[in-house]
């Protein structure tokens, strides 16, 4: 009677495993990307050709070509002027990236960096520079005003108050009651109608002004 045959299989992996296989960050896969594109560059180098990357106009390694250039170090020092390939020889030995920064100078300009680190950076930078503005834009700045303020104190509340539109953020006035000023309401309503007429030309009121506690308040924004 033959043997029975043996048959092995392996264990599906689970659906978080294949979670973390296939989604990566979109940061990685970039990463990635140029770290493909430098690993290629130095292959086909070796063998005396040259690609172009596709995900910038930066010229690396191989692909400068010049019979002189100007080189900067990876700490920015001046390492002098040289052949193109003695650079690259250079940035090989160092286990980093020939990256050309002037084409434009004479003669062109080159800095020796690890170029898949230095995007890197440059994307993390980028997204903290977009993430900074984001909360710019929804910054909400308070400018609190006594009915018993004097001319000149308000009127520098409301240059004040024209600074923070200029530079895009909304703007919530409050009118503070304080004591008895509760029982004149309508001396806050005025104060506050001549804050508006004052900063008409620069704002925009969002919605009616509202009474809470004792505060009177209305949000506005740049025009």
């Amino acid at each position: 009677m033959p043997p029975k045959s043996l048959k092995i299989t392996s264990p599906k992996p689970s659906p978080s495993e294949n979670a973390k296989n296939t989604a990566f960050s979109p940061i990685f896969r970039l990463h990635f990307k140029h770290a493909f594109d430098i690993i290629l560059n130095r292959l086909i180098q070796e063998k005396g050709h040259t690609i172009k990357t596709t995900t910038s106009r930066t010229k690396l390694n191989g692909e400068i070509r010049y019979p002189e250039v100007r080189v900067i170090g990876t700490s920015g020092e001046q390492l002098g002027i040289m052949s193109s390939k003695e650079a690259q020889n250079l940035a090989r030995e160092q286990g980093v990236d020939l990256v050309e920064i002037a084409a434009n100078a004479n003669p062109p300009v080159v800095k020796i960096i690890d170029w898949g680190k230095y995007q890197y950076q440059k994307m993390k930078e980028e997204a903290k520079n977009r993430k900074k503005a984001r909360e710019k834009q929804s910054e909400l700045k308070q400018m609190k005003i006594g009915l018993k303020i004097s001319d000149n104190d308000l009127n520098i509340k409301i240059r004040k108050i024209r600074e923070f539109l200029e530079d895009g953020d909304h703007v919530k006035i409050l009118i503070v009651f304080r004591g008895r000023e509760m029982a004149h309401k309508e001396l806050g309503q005025e104060l506050l109608d001549k804050v508006l007429n004052e900063l008409a030309e620069n704002a925009i009121v969002e919605g009616k002004p509202q009474m809470s506690g004792r505060n009177l308040s209305v949000g506005i924004r740049k025009k």
